[in-house]
């Protein structure tokens, strides 16, 4: 069964050298949930975000 953790290594991984949590010292899961800190959050970081999104998606949605 696939999984999704190599994309949300990279998506954790990403956010820990993040403006947002380096600089700002914001959590990690406050960087990922929270809107008004997306601006400080690199745009890689959101792609990731994304496909960490749509990975989870492919894996409950058998539509596919």
């Amino acid at each position: 069964m696939p999984t999704c953790e190599g994309i949300r290594e990279d998506f954790i991984e990403c956010l820990l050298g993040s403006e947002c949590v380096v600089i700002n010292r914001n959590s990690v899961s406050d960087c990922a949930r929270n809107k008004e800190l997306a601006d400080t959050v690199p745009n890689q970081c959101m792609l990731l975000r994304q496909s960490l999104f749509d990975c989870k998606r492919g894996l409950i949605d058998m539509r596919r």
